[in-house]
């Protein structure tokens, strides 16, 4: 499907560290590159500088939910012949242009892990943009299931190399439930980013975009830690979404991206769930505020 074995990949750091085993499993070379400070998305700027002549692919990942820039990154990949791959693990039901994540990229994956926005026990998506998808389509069942193909009742063939990835039915039925409700539970996400956004007293935090269905909202303050034990104390839970993964000791950099490591030092990401009450939000906007104005 696309062959990149000693070719690069352009990728941000500020992602979970599957979005780079990706690229790493067939054997090709992330790049890492920064981002841009409002969004935490990949910065259209530094991908067009980190393009050579060994670059295949650019790999957006929609943080929070937050589409990258498409417009930009597409011109590029058109410019450079490169494709785009887009990592929209946190993006179900979020838009760019008025089209629905999953119709831009050649290839965009989505995860259906429980805590997201499209949840279930397990599983995952990858839509298709090609004009070859039913062939694509076809060798990607192929790969999911152990390299299964030509299957007649009990008989199979097995052509290539595959693994055990397809969903179980339990999870796909649960999924065909929860995708029914993906629209009003994203709307009920982004009233609670709302709210944050209109009432929380912090240097940066994530701006509010229709077109983003807030995976979580995010928030960059000084003292992090202090801050997570106060909220944790109160019965709120937070996270830190991520450390960037050229510092892990496999991918292990030796690269500066000043706004990746700034974000990741200083990042609390709060929830967003649809079963927030209008107190729960009010709570840990409170805390925040005393806290930033202490």
């Amino acid at each position: 499907m696309e062959n990149i074995q000693n070719k690069e990949v352009i990728l941000p750091s500020m992602s979970f560290v599957s979005t780079a085993h990706a690229v790493t499993a067939n054997n090709a070379k992330p790049v890492f590159v920064d981002i841009n400070l409002d969004t935490l998305c990949i910065d259209p700027e530094e991908i067009e500088e980190s393009v050579t002549n060994s670059t295949r692919i650019i790999l957006p990942v929609h943080f929070a939910g937050m589409p990258s820039d498409l417009k930009r990154i597409q011109e590029i990949c058109h410019k450079n012949n490169l494709t785009l791959i887009e990592d929209a693990a946190h993006a179900a039901g979020a838009t760019f242009g008025g089209k629905k994540i999953g119709g831009h990229g050649k290839f965009v994956c989505f995860s259906f892990h429980p805590v997201k926005n499209l949840a279930m026990p397990t599983g995952g998506l990858i839509s298709i943009n090609d004009k070859n998808h039913q062939k694509i389509g076809e060798k990607l069942k192929e790969k999911r299931w152990c390299g299964i193909t030509n299957r007649v009742k009990t008989a199979y063939d097995v052509k290539e190399f595959g693994w055990n990835y397809y969903m179980n039915e339990f999870s796909a039925a649960m999924g065909i439930t929860q995708l029914e409700k993906l629209e009003r539970l994203n709307r009920i996400r982004q009233n609670n980013a709302k709210k944050y956004f209109d009432e929380l007293d912090c240097v940066r935090k994530l701006k509010f975009d229709k077109c983003c269905v807030y995976h979580f909202y995010w928030i960059l303050v000084k003292n992090r830690d202090k801050l997570r034990k106060i909220l944790l104390n109160e019965g709120i839970e937070t996270g830190t979404h991520y450390k960037p993964i050229h510092k892990f000791s496999m991918y292990n950099k030796k690269i500066s991206l000043p706004n990746t490591e700034y974000a990741a030092k200083s990042i609390i990401t709060l929830p967003t769930h649809p079963n927030l009450t209008e107190n729960n939000l009010d709570k840990i906007i409170k805390i925040i505020n005393k806290h930033e104005k202490s």
